[in-house]
């Protein structure tokens, strides 16, 4: 059974989307950018902060379903500027521990609020 994942401990959404739709014991967590979910700041200077945030929100949408970053198995990321990979892996690589879950990185031309960075993923238990 379908079942939204709604908290205000992450941003709330841009557009006509749920925060996270858990399924059948499957979590897809919809594309979080770096917005604070109590300010509504959003983070457009710095990537290392900008990344932390986005794990950050990843975090509370799990903890949201019971599950941890050890249930995530596949992540999208999406980056402003491809330049800014390593510094985004190097934030994710301790962020996820053990198996890292399947991903792809991509640049794109242009992110919601013009982000510089924008994840999602999907955790399974």
């Amino acid at each position: 059974m379908k079942k939204a994942i709604d908290i205000p401990n992450a941003p709330t959404p841009v557009g006509s989307y749920s925060q996270a739709i858990l399924n059948n014991g499957t979590l897809f967590i919809s594309g979080q950018i770096p917005m604070d979910p109590v300010t509504k700041k959003v983070e457009l200077l710095s990537i290392e902060k900008a990344t932390h945030q986005v794990l950050k929100n990843i975090e509370s949408l799990l903890n949201a379903a019971q599950m941890t970053s050890d249930d995530v198995v596949k992540c999208s990321i999406f980056l402003k500027d491809m330049n800014d990979f390593e510094i985004v892996n190097s934030i994710y690589s301790d962020f996820f521990q053990g198996v890292f879950p399947a991903r792809e990185t991509v640049q794109v031309a242009r992110l919601p609020l013009d982000v510089a960075i924008e994840i999602s993923c999907i955790a399974s238990k």
